[in-house]
């Protein structure tokens, strides 16, 4: 601001110098004129009175203090002049005008615009014309020769103009910056101030305003992005991280990156890159990528208008127990393929051999008992796929009622009474008559299966036991054996379907690879878990906690 006033009271201050010189110039010019035309009038009726009493004596006696005096005849020839001049004036126009009118008068400037010449004809009584000029110093002149004083005027003035314009912007500028900018008050001294402030504080409610509106916006995007357990991160076109939430962190295992650090810090896998320099190419990118905590699909999009990037959004999900179970789908297609494939492939044979009659009569029954016993394979095999179908989908066809758990383990041991005594295993069921509310149905299939592992993969000789117990919030169903154990490597995956710990000795024994399986979903139907405990050479313990609550 002070730099303003001083230029704008230096342009006014020397604007208004130069204006005046020029007015005072051309004021002096006009006054000097009038006072040079008004003595050449009075000039040239003296020297006229004095031509027409002296004639030629008057001029040779006269003094005309440096005018320049021209007396010539009425038809022109010069009587008289001053600086010699021997020729005609008759064409002058100054002469021709004074001879018809009187008298005339003429300014004309010189070669170099310095003077201005006067002049002044006369036209006496004898005929005779008296012409009187003098020379005065022309405008431009003047006015260079006030040049001189008007350049230290200006200067002086310019010096008093720095001064004036500091004294002058320090008094304007005070109350200026005496404004409290969070708070402004009324300046008493400068009432020209108050639009200035009222605005100050419509634009500070304004301002507030829209600042709170951010940062509520902020709080509901932090809140919102923060409870998903999805990752959310927002960066612009050069790939600087503008949002980012504590689940992208987590699901792509970094320990720092956060706003304004580069997306690239938040991981730095070859895959990632790609897909990332993808979407801030203007497309959309998807992949697989595996951490050490699981598989994360991270899904990349460009934000776009018209042509143009203005950032991308990326979008991570654990898709761990999603590749998990594809990979389970795939396997369990995998052996439910080989499963079915192995008895009808036998189921084939042995009819291909009966129809083309390359069997011996006496061998009709063994080969018709191996059929049968196929066909049960594949029957058992299919029942166990339903089962686990209606237990994955939650659609078993199984209302609760109230079930005698003891009862029901002793009606399953009668139930599996021949297989035992095939393999000479004795199995018993002790504990108390518990009646729990749930599906009959499964819970059977349950200890069914738990039962029939018991005997399959027992001793011949040996035993298991069923043991019913209760605590205040739980029910126990324990299935205990002596049979050949299970290796403590296998525990955490015999669960799974088809899993076998020992598949060449597996084979020799009757089952689907179901058995288990259906077990695991059977107790997680009714809320419950199930675990197993086991020493290789000495038995299995299978324990079945369901809640009461059930």
């Amino acid at each position: 601001m002070t730099s303003k006033i001083l230029k704008s009271i230096l342009l006014l201050s020397t604007l208004a110098m130069i204006i005046s010189s020029c007015i005072i110039a051309g004021l002096l010019n006009r006054y000097f004129s009038h006072r040079i035309e008004d003595e050449l009038v009075t000039e040239a009726g003296l020297i006229g009175r004095g031509a027409e009493l002296s004639g030629q004596a008057y001029f040779r006696n006269a003094d005309f203090h440096g005018m320049h005096v021209t007396w010539a005849a009425p038809d022109g020839r010069i009587l008289f002049d001053t600086e010699g001049r021997r020729d005609s004036v008759a064409g002058d126009r100054d002469f021709v005008t004074a001879l018809t009118e009187g008298h005339a008068d003429s300014s004309r400037y010189s070669s170099n615009l310095e003077h201005t010449s006067l002049r002044y004809a006369l036209r006496l009584r004898d005929g005779t014309v008296v012409m009187v000029s003098d020379v005065k110093l022309s405008f431009m002149a003047l006015l260079l020769n006030i040049l001189r004083p008007l350049l230290i005027s200006i200067a002086v003035v310019s010096a008093a103009s720095i001064l004036l314009a500091n004294l002058v912007s320090r008094h304007i500028v005070r109350p200026i910056n005496s404004i409290d900018l969070d708070d402004p008050k009324e300046v008493s001294s400068c009432p020209e101030l108050s639009p200035l402030i009222n605005k100050i504080r419509t634009q500070n409610r304004n301002l507030g305003n829209q600042m709170e509106e951010l940062r509520r916006s902020r709080e509901q995007f932090s809140l919102i992005t923060e409870s998903m357990s999805e990752g959310l991160i927002v960066a612009d076109p050069k790939l600087n991280v503008l949002a980012c939430n504590s689940g992208a962190l987590r699901l792509l295992g970094a320990e720092s990156g956060g706003t304004g650090q580069s997306i690239f810090a938040i991981n730095r896998s070859d895959s990632f890159r790609k897909c990332i320099q993808n979407a801030a190419g203007g497309r959309h990118s998807e992949i697989i990528l595996s951490t050490p905590d699981g598989d994360r699909e991270v899904i990349a999009s460009p934000a776009s208008s018209t042509d143009t990037v203005n950032g991308i959004v990326v979008f991570i999900m654990d898709v761990t127990e999603k590749q998990q179970l594809e990979t389970m789908r795939r396997e369990f297609t995998s052996n439910v393929s080989h499963e079915l494939k192995t008895p009808l492939t036998t189921i084939y044979g042995i009819s291909d051999m009966l129809a083309n009659d390359m069997v011996k009569a006496e061998d009709v029954p063994r080969f018709g008992e191996k059929i049968r016993s196929e066909a049960d394979r594949l029957i058992i095999l299919i029942n166990d796929i339903v089962s686990l179908s209606k237990l994955d989908e939650n659609t078993a066809p199984a209302p609760d009622e109230d079930i005698d758990l003891y009862e029901l383990a002793d009606e399953v041991n009668q139930r599996l009474s021949v297989s035992a005594a095939e393999k000479n295993v004795t199995g018993t069921v002790t504990g108390e008559h518990i009646i729990y509310k749930g599906s009959r149905t499964i819970l059977s299939e349950v200890l069914y299966n738990l039962c029939d592992n018991a005997i399959k993969y027992n001793t011949n000789g040996g035993g298991y036991e069923v043991h019913i117990s209760h605590i205040p919030k739980s029910v126990f169903i324990t299935v205990s054996d002596t049979g050949m154990g299970i290796p403590q490597q296998h525990i955490s995956r015999i669960f799974e379907r088809f899993y076998r710990v020992d598949k060449s000795r597996s084979r020799k024994i009757k089952g689907t690879g179901l058995g288990l399986s259906i077990v695991k979903h059977g107790v997680m139907y009714h809320d419950g878990t199930v675990r197993c405990e086991s020493v290789p050479g000495k038995g299995t313990v299978f324990t079945v906690e369901l809640p009461v609550s059930k």
